[in-house]
């Protein structure tokens, strides 16, 4: 089956196609494509992943589906709550 993987930085993305056979996990196919040569800095083993926008709790677990898209995600830099408490107080200044 085809199926893609998706990583992406503010500076660059890849989607990179991979064929894996059937019952192939999320993790899998994230380590059978290619997509770490592109972003060295991908740490499989702690990323995060998720399946069309929706994340996957155990990626070694979940088996894909033919031409499903695994989306490695990069860890956030700041806490979405801070953040928003920044900007709120950056504009009360």
């Amino acid at each position: 089956m085809r199926v893609e993987v998706a990583y992406a930085t503010p500076e660059k993305q890849a989607i990179c196609p991979v064929n894996v056979p059937e019952g192939t996990t999320a993790f899998e196919a994230a380590e059978a494509s290619d997509i770490c040569t592109v972003f060295p800095d991908i740490d499989l083993d702690n990323a995060d992943m998720g399946i069309f926008g929706k994340v996957v709790k155990a990626p070694r677990e979940h088996a894909l589906r033919d031409g499903d898209r695994v989306e490695i995600y990069r860890p956030l830099k700041i806490d979405p709550k801070q953040a928003r408490l920044n900007r709120a107080r950056k504009k009360k200044d």
